[in-house]
Parts: structure tokens; C-alpha cells; sequence
């Protein structure tokens, strides 16, 4: 049997062992090992995890993801995403669908401190679900934006995606991060311009909140500083060639820690708490790492990655066309892989196809951000609308589904502009030296 035929099985096993709802990282993992096993040999086979285990885990790129999660851990149990919401509450919650648009806001803003799109939706989901709910907003609005602008958390930047992208590629982190901020904020610009239309479609989705003067909007700002320190803090360093992302994430983690003191939030179980769910989520995203990269070297000894690459390079297609075709890969696949998971599947096969095309990997990195930020919002495995639902058990999946929809138009929007100006992800990453 052919190493290319052992590589077709070894893809439709990993699929149904996935259909089957086993551990992503687990699947890729046992596929990979066994796979390799049967193209070379099972001493090798045992050889390779081994060096791949440790290779990840003792990987010092990667200690930026437990400093970025902690990072956000801490800014959330201290009360900060409560007074983002608030802040951007005062300034916009008087326009049609303003506290759905003031949500988009406050997303954007903890996605800048946290990193992760699921725990993004997830703070969101349990700061400003209750206030929609409260001003009489439509359930499918309420909840639909929550899901939809969690997804922020994955684009702007400290983003755990890019982290794992950057390693993968071998690209800059740090270059990622900042060509993620100007897609991101056009994102959250877009998703208001959703909330908008609906609103003034049929006002009754999302009634306008009364508005504040401007003395309480001025002093509602107060809620941000912490987070605009933050971001300048460890964006701006990095930006300046101060430190580097690693370096970045530390410097971020402890001043998380210094603004809870300074707010007189800080407290021993507040850092238990935090400490708590950044091993977890770090663990996981550590071992779907090492899983990808067990299946990863176990398609390259069957020379599907290569072979794809070459074939789709040299259909007589303009690259453009061929790009258009790996992105309407993603946001199919999106559809039933968890972002992350895809991400590591699919890098090591389309990457190579990428460069031969000429196209620019940190343009790139943020097209598939872009195109699987969708996934997490379609169904049937949209991370984010289940955490959603789970936040509130009376909101059905069909109804958070039914309202994050409208919000893929404006990420096909930020896909197609990009594409089209891709200075847009490229031109602040270009001022770095």
C-alpha cells in the first residue's frame, strides 16, 4: 500500500474517531503514531512521539500561552470586563441596539487582555447577557452578539491562534499580534453595522437606552484606563522592540496582577482562581499542539502535504482563484472542527501552497483567523454558542445559532476587504523592524 493511501485512511479514521466526539488532541495523536508506524516502523513511530512530546512541551515560544491566559484570568475575576461593559455602555447604549453594539465594544476590548474566544464569550455571555435581557432585547440578538463577538478574542491581539500559528510557521509572534489589530477593530466596526440594521429594521430587537450625560460617560472611562495600560503596556513594548512576545506576556501577567492590587481586587483566592483555569486551558492547548504535531510529521512521511501543495499550484487557476478555494475549505471544515484543531490540521498541508503562491504568511495568519472565526459560530460545532447556551440554560442552541448568524455577513465582508487590501493586515506588522 501507498504512503499516500495509508494517508487518505489515516485522515478519514481521524475524521470518524472526531464524528465519534473523542479528544482532538488524543485522535491526532494515536492516527499520527500509528500511521507512521505503518509507513516506516513502529520503533521510529515511538521515537518520534517521544521527541515530539518533549519537543512541545519544553518549547519556549509556547510559555507565552499560560502567561496570556493568566493574564486574563486575573483581569476577569478582578471585575475589569464589568466595567468595560459599562464604560462602553454609558458612550453607546443610547443608539438603536446600543447595548448589543456596547457588548461588540467590550468584546473587543477583554479580547485585548485575554486571547481566547470561548472565555471571551463565555465573560461576556455573563456580564452583558442579563443587562440585554433586562432593556426587553430579543433573545436571538442578545445572545447571537455575545457568540459572535467573543470570536474577537481570537483576532485581536494577545491572541492564543496566532500563538499557535506563529510556532507552526515559524513566523513572528509578535508581527502577528500587531497585524491582527486593525482587522480586529474593523471586525468589531462591521459587527456594530450588523446590530444597527436589524435595529432600525425592527427597533423592538434592541431598544434604545436612555442617554447619559456627558459627565457620567467621562467618568465611566475610568473602567478602560486599566485595559489601555495593559495593551499599551505589552502591545506597545512589543511594537517598540522592548522586549520580546514571551518577554510581552510576562510583563503582561504581572501587570494583570499590579492593576487587581491597585483596584484593591486582589485577593488569595482570586489568584487560586485564576491559577486554576489557566493550567487548564493552557494543558489543553498544550496537548492539541503536541497531538497536531505527531499527525503532522506522520502526513509528511506520506507526502500528501507536498503533493497537495503541488498539484493545486499547478492547476491553471490565477492564485487568487486557488486562494479563494482553500478559504472556502476553512469556512466548510469550520463547520465541524473547532478553530484550534483546524488550524493544526490544516497548516502544515496549505502553508506550503501559500508561499508557492507568493502569498505573504502574516497576511495570511490573519485570513485564517478570520475564515475560522466563523466556525465558531456556525453550526454544528460552534464552540461559542454552546458556551453561550451553557452560560444560560433557557436559551436554546437554535436560538443562539438563529442570531449569530447575520454576523457571518460581516466576517465574509472582512474576508473579502482583506483580500482586496491586504495592507490592512500588513501595513502596521511592515513598520516593525
Amino acid at each position: 500500500m501507498s504512503p499516500a493511501l495509508i494517508g487518505v485512511l489515516g485522515l478519514l479514521l481521524m475524521l470518524l474517531l472526531l464524528a465519534a466526539s473523542l479528544p482532538v488532541a488524543f485522535v491526532m495523536g494515536v492516527v499520527g503514531v500509528v500511521g507512521f508506524a505503518w509507513v516506516i516502523n513502529t520503533p521510529a513511530a515511538l521515537a518520534m512521539l517521544s521527541a515530539d512530546l518533549h519537543d512541545v512541551l519544553s518549547n519556549y515560544g509556547l510559555t507565552v500561552i499560560p502567561m496570556f491566559v493568566f493574564m486574563g484570568q486575573v483581569c476577569f475575576h478582578a471585575g475589569i470586563s464589568r466595567r468595560l461593559f459599562r464604560a462602553a455602555y454609558h458612550w453607546m447604549g443610547w443608539l438603536p441596539g446600543g447595548l448589543a453594539i456596547a457588548t461588540v465594544g467590550a468584546c473587543a476590548a477583554f479580547g485585548a487582555i485575554c486571547g481566547s474566544g470561548p472565555a471571551t464569550a463565555a465573560t461576556m455571555a455573563a456580564v452583558a447577557l442579563p443587562e440585554m435581557r433586562r432593556f426587553n432585547y430579543a433573545d436571538s440578538l442578545a445572545s447571537g452578539v455575545v457568540a459572535a463577538g467573543g470570536g474577537l478574542g481570537m483576532l485581536i491581539p494577545p491572541s492564543v491562534v496566532f500563538i499557535v500559528y506563529g510556532v507552526l510557521t515559524e513566523q513572528s509572534i509578535g508581527k502577528l499580534f500587531i497585524a491582527g489589530i486593525l482587522p480586529g477593530l474593523l471586525v468589531a466596526a462591521l459587527f456594530g453595522l450588523v446590530i444597527l440594521a436589524q435595529c432600525l429594521r425592527d427597533p423592538a430587537r434592541g431598544p434604545a437606552a436612555p442617554r447619559f450625560p456627558l459627565r457620567a460617560r467621562l467618568a465611566s472611562l475610568k473602567g478602560v484606563i486599566e485595559t489601555l495600560l495593559l495593551f499599551a503596556l505589552v502591545m506597545g513594548g512589543m511594537f517598540a522592540g522592548w522586549f520580546t512576545p514571551t518577554e510581552g506576556a510576562a510583563v503582561g501577567a504581572a501587570g494583570s496582577l499590579a492593576v487587581a492590587a491597585a483596584g484593591g481586587s486582589f485577593t488569595w483566592r482570586l489568584l487560586w482562581r485564576a491559577a486554576q483555569e489557566t493550567v487548564r486551558t493552557s494543558c489543553m492547548v498544550m496537548i492539541i499542539v503536541a497531538g497536531a504535531t505527531v499527525f503532522g510529521h506522520f502526513l509528511a512521511v506520506t507526502q500528501i502535504p507536498s503533493g497537495l501543495a503541488a498539484w493545486l499550484a499547478a492547476l491553471p487557476l490565477p492564485a487568487w482563484m486557488i486562494l479563494l478555494l482553500i478559504v472556502a475549505f476553512y469556512l466548510v471544515a469550520g463547520c465541524f472542527v473547532d478553530a484550534l484543531a483546524l488550524i493544526m490540521l490544516t497548516i502544515p498541508i496549505f502553508y506550503p501552497v501559500v508561499l508557492q503562491l507568493g502569498y505573504e504568511p502574516i497576511w495570511f495568519g490573519v485570513m485564517i483567523v478570520l475564515v475560522t472565526m466563523m466556525g465558531a459560530i456556525t453550526p454544528p460545532v460552534g464552540v461559542n454558542v454552546y458556551v453561550v447556551s451553557g452560560m444560560e440554560r433557557d436559551l436554546s442552541l437554535q436560538t443562539v445559532f438563529r442570531g449569530a448568524i447575520p454576523f457571518l455577513v460581516a466576517l465574509l465582508a472582512a474576508v473579502a476587504l482583506l483580500m482586496l487590501f491586504p495592507g490592512i493586515a500588513t501595513w502596521l506588522p511592515g513598520l516593525v523592524r
